[in-house]
């Protein structure tokens, strides 16, 4: 393998990469001003003063909701490529590609729906 600048430029950038990541926690361990005790050890909660227990009991649909959310979202992110691509495909089989993908899609929201993910209880039992 030959040495060019190319592979000089790779390592270069590598390192900048690096640089820029570790630098400012370098930077903020560094220069930032230390205080200790008061209310620093209180978990922040928009400025208000915390009360009650630390620890709240969710229900489970809630983790349901956010993975639901995840998993659609990134879904949605894999329509914008084909939109870009369907516009320059010859015939039908990239639509027919997206209208399997988006059935797919479908298919889980009636299964979550069936299963009762989306009714969202009136009460949280303890």
């Amino acid at each position: 393998m030959q040495f060019d600048w190319l592979h000089a430029a790779i390592i270069l950038f590598l390192l900048a990469g690096v640089v820029f990541g570790i630098g400012p926690i370098i930077g903020s361990l560094l220069l930032a001003p230390k205080a200790t005790g008061g209310d620093l050890d209180l978990p922040y909660e928009c400025g208000v003063p915390p009360h009650g227990a630390a620890h709240v009991r969710f229900g489970i649909n809630y983790y349901f909701y956010a993975l639901l959310f995840l998993a659609f979202d990134v879904d949605v992110l894999y329509l914008f490529p084909v939109s870009a691509v369907y516009v320059g495909s010859r015939g039908w089989l990239a639509f027919w590609e997206l209208v399997v993908f988006v059935g797919v899609l479908a298919l889980a929201v009636i299964y979550f729906w069936r299963k009762g993910v989306f009714s969202w209880p009136r009460r949280i039992k303890p």
